[in-house]
């Protein structure tokens, strides 16, 4: 803390912060924790976070294939002429274990295409993750650095993203998929985007 020289040359008393100032961290805290507090008393579903993708088409991009696994990369032109979900996951995140049975069962359904984009993560835990658990991706691109999901606006992984067949995003969930999820969430949205494209 530095002093100014008063009147007769004697130092002056610092100068006091404005009391305001100290609690602006603790009003803006509790701003937020009401926030909070109000989405969960809405019931607000912590899986259901707004994107601006949303209506949007998927961004541009080119995976690699996963090296071992008999399935090709993935592109965006991969994405047109059905109803597609686009699965983020990586072979060292928990919840991507949790849903990954959902996945399997869901990829018996027909009117769904399932891919998968396999998030910062090494070929030989990937593969051994498939070999362990099925696979249930058609296509699989491996985005080593994570840049290509930056693109689709991924928090983490797991992220699930419903693609219509016109190659928009209709819908997005954040954490593993439960059969909640699917029944009350995807799967409707899935019977909309098919009976728009039929």
């Amino acid at each position: 803390m530095t002093m100014t020289e008063g009147a007769g040359g004697t130092p002056a008393a610092p100068r006091a912060r404005p009391r305001a100032l100290l609690l602006l961290p603790v009003a803006l805290f509790g701003a937020l924790a009401l926030v909070f507090l109000i989405r969960l008393e809405e019931g607000g579903d912590p899986g259901s976070v707004p994107s601006v993708l949303i209506g949007h088409p998927a961004p541009d991009f080119a995976l690699p294939p996963l090296d071992g696994i008999n399935v090709p990369g993935l592109q965006r032109a991969d994405l047109a002429g059905r109803v597609t979900v686009v699965n983020v996951f990586a072979s060292w995140c928990v919840p991507c274990r949790d849903e990954h049975p959902l996945l399997v069962g869901l990829a018996k359904d027909p009117r769904v295409h399932i891919v998968g984009i396999d998030y910062k993560d090494t070929p030989e835990n990937a593969r051994r993750f498939l070999s362990d658990l099925g696979n249930p991706y058609a296509a699989i691109g491996v985005d080593v650095r994570g840049r290509s999901t930056i693109d689709w606006g991924v928090y983490g992984v797991p992220e699930t993203f419903l693609v219509g067949p016109d190659g928009v995003i209709r819908e997005k969930i954040i954490g593993p998929l439960t059969a909640e999820s699917i029944t009350q969430r995807l799967m409707p949205a899935v019977e909309r985007l098919g009976k728009t494209a039929g």
